[in-house]
């Protein structure tokens, strides 16, 4: 087998075993989730390294 033929094999596989895994039914002894969740501070934590991200590339290209 070709070596390109042979990493798309290997790459499908996992791919499809990787979905198989997660695909398990959750616990049955878990509490429902509790609807409107708030948002808590990781989403702004990522906003925030994204925007330090963009200015860092901007001044990098100046």
């Amino acid at each position: 087998m070709k070596k390109n033929t042979l990493n798309t094999v290997l790459i499908i596989i996992v791919l499809l075993s990787t979905t198989i895994l997660f695909a398990q039914n959750p616990p049955t002894n878990r509490p429902p989730v509790p609807p409107g969740l708030p948002i808590d501070g990781g989403l702004f934590t990522l906003a925030a390294v994204a925007f330090g991200y963009g200015v860092s590339k901007i001044k990098k290209n100046k």
